[in-house]
């Protein structure tokens, strides 16, 4: 997926916004298994997956808990870095060799300041995640896990080729033998 597609499922830009954000854009490729963003470190830069598909998680006695996945035309950011300048509670591992495009944090503030029409893109895309968290936050108090998991196969399936089964089970709230359980009573 290019850039241009991906900044426009949020906000349509006119062409010259665009292309004054594309230029502050850097295109690279990381190798599965790279942490494009660390735990407790702060992370003010905002990656997007032009290709690929990551995961989010925080560790938890020992335990790693992913709480997000993203793939094509996702956004990767530390909210608590991108925001408070503070050190971030995830990790973001990619779980595929992936292309992603880097923006650093600076660059986009002084568009914010410099260009309305980008100012606005960002308060969309703002608004945009807080729907996303909200809907994924209310699933997880009014479904159980069966539930949660037939959403995944209808919504995304692909997850199960390209995902372990440990980070899908992680990502529904529950074990991995639990996750086996649910799978085999829907064969």
């Amino acid at each position: 997926m290019d850039i241009e597609q991906i900044i426009s499922r949020t906000y349509p830009l006119p062409p010259a916004s665009m292309e004054r954000l594309k230029a502050l854009m850097e295109e690279i490729e990381l190798p599965k298994g790279h942490h494009v963003l660390r735990m407790g470190k702060v992370e003010k830069d905002i990656f997007f997956i032009k290709r690929g598909i990551a995961r989010a998680y925080t560790t938890v006695d020992g335990n790693e808990i992913t709480f997000w996945i993203g793939e094509e035309g996702d956004t990767l950011a530390s909210m608590n870095g991108y925001v408070n300048n503070q050190p971030g509670y995830e990790t973001i591992e990619l779980m595929e060799p992936s292309v992603l495009y880097k923006l650093r944090h600076d660059d986009l503030q002084h568009l914010y300041l410099d260009d309305i029409h980008i100012a606005n893109w960002g308060r969309r895309y703002a608004e945009t995640e807080f729907i996303v968290t909200e809907r994924r936050l209310i699933s997880f108090l009014l479904t159980d896990a069966s539930e949660r998991y037939s959403r995944l196969m209808t919504d995304n399936p692909e997850y199960l080729q390209r995902l372990p089964l440990g980070s899908i089970a992680s990502y529904l709230g529950i074990t991995q033998v639990s996750l086996s359980r649910i799978r085999a009573k829907i064969k």
